[in-house]
């Protein structure tokens, strides 16, 4: 006896989704329509439908979707869209096609889908603060180049500095005949650097929502956004096996392409969330160059001194992949970081494990 009597597949667009309804047991075509990608919208059509398996590709709008869709009482599948190539290269590729092909290969065996989970609306709402953060710092990061490259032209050059204080290390060495041109954008650049500091204190605060970020925070080189990140991407430890998990989650293991005898290494999959993996490579750069001895900055050092061209670039990506089982085995533990940790008998035996298994695959930067 199955669960759901029907099979629902939604083929999410920008304003509206097109949906197919099959019967569980027969395939039969019971219903299929447009609906309007709004809340409203959605209870309107699913609100009064007996309990179904609902299927959506992951897009702008699947987390909402998937918790308005849950609330009215439906279980939601969410695939990864990266992974049905059988849709993507549909030579009759449409949205109604689409609709109907995620109903039947749900139908079929969901194992033949990959799922993703969607946070919940906490966590989502507290990440979208450091999303517009790092959207600010991008922001200011092109403007000062812009004002960089103006007065260079000119034949001119700006002091180096950090970008807080850029406005106020560089505002007299503006060239006269350029002042009315780039003090804008100085006034701009301040601006976006108060906004940036105002974020900055919001996500202390929420750090204090989240006291496992202390642990990650214990690390040299993982500030409050790092740690925040960290939990609110991967939002509960019990999610993964171990730490290797986690790092394939963030997409900070090499792809695979084994085939007989031939098993090249490959470039990392980059799967997972972008910012965190950035924020992850930018914390191994600086506990490379800048951080306190430990067996992390060791083993990184050892990974860059081997030669190359790229060895530096692979140590640093290889030491966040090791960051990242770091990490996740803190939080998990509820542990602060020992930077020797390995020199001593580790109260847990499977910690231990699991950062020397991490160190022994490098990760390849794109």
């Amino acid at each position: 006896m199955h669960e759901y009597n029907t099979v629902v597949g939604l083929d999410l667009s920008d304003k509206k989704a097109n949906f197919c309804t099959l019967d569980w047991d027969s395939g039969e075509h019971l219903q299929e329509g447009k609906v309007a990608l709004t809340k409203s919208g959605l209870k309107n059509m699913f609100g009064g439908m007996e309990r179904a398996l609902i299927v959506c590709e992951t897009g702008t709008h699947s987390p909402w979707v998937q918790h308005t869709l849950e609330a009215l009482g439906h279980a939601v599948f969410v695939a990864d869209a990266r992974r049905l190539r059988l849709i993507s290269e549909n030579d009759r590729k449409s949205d109604k096609h689409d609709a109907e092909l995620l109903a039947r290969l749900a139908r079929a065996d969901l194992d033949l889908l990959v799922a993703v989970h969607h946070r919940g609306p906490k966590a989502q709402a507290d990440l979208s603060v450091i999303k517009a953060r790092e959207q600010l710092v991008r922001c200011r990061a092109k403007t000062i180049n812009a004002v960089r490259g103006i007065v260079k032209s000119n034949g001119d050059r700006l002091d180096s500095c950090a970008a807080s204080s850029f406005t106020k290390r560089v505002r007299e060495q503006i060239p006269k005949a350029l002042r009315t041109a780039i003090f804008p954008l100085l006034e701009a650049i301040e601006q976006m650097t108060k906004s940036i500091q105002q974020y900055d204190r919001r996500i202390e605060h929420l750090c204090k929502e989240y006291p496992e970020t202390e642990y990650l925070r214990t690390v040299q080189g993982v500030g409050p956004v790092t740690a925040l990140s960290f939990i609110l991407v991967l939002e509960q430890p019990e999610r993964f096996g171990n730490g290797r998990d986690a790092a394939a989650y963030l997409g900070l293991v090499p792809r695979r392409d084994q085939s007989g005898d031939s098993d090249p290494q490959l470039r990392i999959t980059k799967s997972g969330n972008k910012l965190m993996r950035k924020l992850l490579v930018q914390c191994a750069q600086y506990i490379l160059s800048r951080g306190r001895d430990s067996e992390l900055r060791q083993w990184g050092q050892k990974l860059a001194g081997r030669g190359g061209t790229k060895a530096k670039k692979r140590a640093v990506v290889a030491m966040a992949r090791k960051l990242s089982v770091i990490l996740y085995a803190l939080w998990r533990d509820e542990s602060d970081f020992n930077p020797f940790h390995l020199t001593k008998p580790p109260e847990r035996e499977d910690i231990a494990e699991e950062l020397e298994e991490a160190s022994e695959e490098i990760a390849v930067p794109a």
